[in-house]
């Protein structure tokens, strides 16, 4: 593979690159975006659980929050009542959905340069190879061995054609994950918005029963 490489020249560096930077990505997306970390399963039931006698104290709701991306969502929520009980339901909602907003931020990051890898490693890749048959093809005359030698030239054409297949070997995997992880991202995020607006419902109701 090494010889392969340095036969290919200069132009499969760049993918090479390429290929090390999205590997980092997906390794670091799949470590971020763990369910436990973004919306574990039963944290919405224990939190209206938590509020059906009232709402926490701020040491309780700085504890939710550094739970996970919903908790921080969440607490929002409670932390806006904390500050102000007389607080609307306008405001209750607009304050999660401020914090949804930074979350989904959060979620998405990197995933744009996946996905940029992802398009541009074909393109890269057919760089390379044009790049290297004008070099064959230029070098040829009457003279030179490669121009008595197929053989030759054609192995150089094969070279040459590796930096597309590496592009594409680049190319396909980034594409699978960016995919991949942007169905889970916007899975999420109807989660959160979804436990957002229960939690919204449930705590209107309750201070209506303690008014």
């Amino acid at each position: 593979m090494f010889s392969i490489i340095q036969a290919v020249g200069w132009t499969i560096w760049p993918l090479i690159a390429c290929s090390v930077l999205a590997l980092a990505i997906v390794i670091e997306r799949f470590v971020s975006l763990k369910s436990s970390k973004i919306a574990p399963p039963r944290l919405l039931d224990e939190v209206i659980g938590v509020t059906r006698s009232g709402i926490p104290a701020p040491d309780v709701v700085s504890q939710l929050e550094l739970n996970s991306a919903l908790g921080e969502v969440l607490a929002s929520g409670l932390r806006a009542l904390n500050a102000d009980p007389r607080c609307s339901e306008e405001d209750l909602r607009a304050t999660m959905e401020g914090a949804g907003r930074v979350v989904a931020h959060r979620l998405d990051r990197y995933l744009s340069a996946l996905g940029t890898i992802a398009s541009a490693a074909p393109l890269m890749g057919l760089f390379g190879t044009v790049v290297g048959m004008i070099e064959i093809f230029g070098s040829q005359s009457p003279g030179t061995a490669t121009g008595g030698n197929p053989a030759q030239l054609a192995h150089g054409i094969s070279i040459a054609l590796y930096n597309t297949a590496f592009g594409l070997m680049v190319a396909i995997p980034s594409l699978i994950f960016w995919r991949y992880f942007r169905g889970q991202v916007d899975a999420y995020l109807l989660t959160l918005e979804l436990s957002s607006e229960r939690l919204a419902r449930h705590l209107k109701a309750v201070r209506r029963k303690h008014s």
